[in-house]
């Protein structure tokens, strides 16, 4: 979790990490563990799909506060730098 605190390129967000992904930018993927699984799901198999790192966070609330938001989060990811 520290390493999103302090990544300063991030995405929120189901759809956004899911782009990511897709489009290779993602470094790390944060999914909470509270999330509904229909909802990340797609997320935790592209991960696997392509190798990448999965961290899986106790909850929403806790996700959102490490990515400096006040809602919940389902899934974030820490993006490669260029």
């Amino acid at each position: 979790m520290e390493r999103l605190k302090n990544t300063r390129i991030k995405v929120i967000g189901t759809k956004q990490t899911q782009k990511a992904i897709e489009k290779g930018q993602a470094q790390v993927v944060y999914v909470a563990k509270d999330a509904e699984e229909r909802i990340v799901s797609p997320i935790v198999r592209l991960c696997e799909e392509k190798s990448l790192e999965l961290v899986l966070v106790d909850s929403m609330s806790e996700l959102g506060k490490a990515c400096g938001i006040k809602v919940g989060a389902a899934a974030a990811a820490a993006l490669l730098e260029v």
